[in-house]
């Protein structure tokens, strides 16, 4: 999530204003740039607690810590009332989720090779810092072991209101909050049409990445039935803003049937203003540009406000001056690039995208509304027309290599990006999502033991 910022101060005079903002997202295609975001589950190795963000116990080991290690890779603080809550590093950031889970909002990349190489490097700071503060950071779908009342929660305002509000609008946004982990990629579009193409195909395949990349089968410390709790947590957590929208697929849609939906139907969360987080949780966006919100009385909508409102929407592909895929759980390293190598084979070769479109030309929104609402559970096995999901995936998988290919983006060895799709090419062919190879591990070799997954999945 967002770190604060004072953003574009210009009023708001039009819906049109707004979709015009949206727009200027659009960008020609030799300028598209991959953006990959990953966050990992930090734990202390002496006892595999989730650390706090200060000391709390008199044990080494703590989030804020951590971030003021990683200032010495040229990083600069982000601060949230003097707390650290994040960092820059050049064109990349490393920021907090609410309960210390630490993502890297990776730097625009033209290559996904580049995108590989920058998550190492990440990956190997962290391990740097980590190795004298006792720590160890796991990415995985959701926590395999805590209880919720036992994550921590981070000095960052807008955290404050949401922990207050989630309760009320779905009975799982906190854990959301603070046991799940995500790997986002980030894709460009060249025109509104273009933005449409890809949303529609991205939204409509978004259940098959939750089902290939599902890596979170256990809870507390047990297995929980699940190949995606994560995916799970996320069917009841604030609907209004989450999900699969039924207007991104409607026909006529663009970018101000988009802008109106964000003023007209996703509530807000607060507006920031000098520093200052503002509760307006539940208030209509379209009240606040109309000057009803009691508490806003004398303040004037700005851009800002309103690109701080679309970071609070949290569909399963993100529509901001890009797009953002939002529906898969964290995972190794190789697994979180073969998701953007994914992506960007299947939306940013012109026949791959064209190809995709056709194999899911007879699906529609109940169809994708009923595959995310069975995918947590039955992973690739949830049947699809005469078969199953891991058939439409052996096609996918097939068509994002063609478009890797095709696009020709060669590593110092000489091979292309679709080589990074081989995790997913072995799924395909049968072999166990991340989850089911867990389970595995649990049942032939843990013993029941699933405190082993935080040393087998560390970076």
């Amino acid at each position: 999530m967002s770190n604060p910022v004072d953003g574009d101060a210009t009023p708001i005079t039009s819906l049109r204003q707004l979709a015009e903002h949206i727009a200027a997202g659009c960008k020609p295609r030799e300028q598209f740039g991959i953006g990959t975001e990953h966050e990992k589950f930090g734990f202390r190795l002496r006892d595999l607690k989730t650390p706090p963000y200060e000391p709390s116990d008199g044990q080494p080991g703590c989030i804020r810590d951590l971030l003021h290690g990683l200032e010495a890779f040229d990083a600069t603080p982000i601060l949230d009332h003097g707390n650290t809550i994040g960092l820059k590093q050049g064109d990349a950031s490393v920021s907090l989720e609410p309960a210390g889970q630490l993502e890297l909002s990776g730097r625009i990349t033209t290559t996904l090779h580049e995108t590989s190489a920058e998550l190492e490097t990440h990956f190997e700071q962290v391990r740097a810092v980590s190795r004298d503060l006792e720590l160890g950071f796991a990415p995985l779908g959701f926590h395999p072991l805590a209880r919720r009342e036992e994550m921590p929660w981070m000095p960052k305002g807008r955290y404050q209101i949401m922990h207050r509000h989630m309760p009320l609008v779905g009975s799982m946004g906190l854990d959301m909050m603070t046991r799940t982990c995500t790997v986002q990629v980030n894709l460009d579009y060249e025109s509104e049409r273009d933005m449409v193409r890809k949303l529609r195909v991205s939204l409509l395949l978004q259940p098959l990445a939750t089902a290939l990349f599902a890596n979170s089968p256990f809870t507390e410390g047990k297995e929980n039935g699940f190949l995606s709790y994560r995916a799970q947590v996320w069917t009841d957590t604030d609907n209004q803003r989450s999900g699969i929208p039924q207007v991104m697929l409607e026909q006529g849609f663009g970018f101000e049937r988009y802008t109106a939906w964000l003023v007209d139907q996703v509530p807000m969360y607060f507006v920031y203003r000098d520093g200052q987080y503002i509760d307006v949780a539940g208030a209509s966006f379209r009240d606040f540009m109309n000057g009803r919100l009691h508490n806003l009385a004398g303040v004037t909508p700005t851009i800002g406000d309103f690109a701080d409102h679309m970071t609070t929407v949290f569909t399963d592909v993100r529509v901001k001056r890009f797009l953002e895929m939002r529906g898969a759980d964290a995972g190794r390293a190789d697994m979180m690039v073969a998701q953007s190598a994914l992506w960007v084979g299947l939306l940013y070769d012109e026949a791959a995208l064209t190809a995709a479109e056709a194999l899911v030309r007879d699906l529609e929104w109940n169809d994708a509304v009923a595959l995310r609402a069975a995918v947590p559970r039955q992973g690739l096995a949830t049947p699809l027309r005469t078969g199953t999901l891991r058939d439409l995936a052996r096609d996918v998988v097939a068509i994002a290599r063609d478009g890797l290919r095709a696009r020709d983006q060669r590593d110092k060895s000489g091979n292309d990006e679709s080589i990074l799709l081989a995790p997913l090419f072995e799924i395909t062919a049968g072999g166990p999502v991340p989850a089911e190879y867990w389970l595995e591990r649990n049942r032939s070799v843990w013993n029941g033991d699933i405190r082993n997954i935080f040393k087998e999945a560390a970076i």
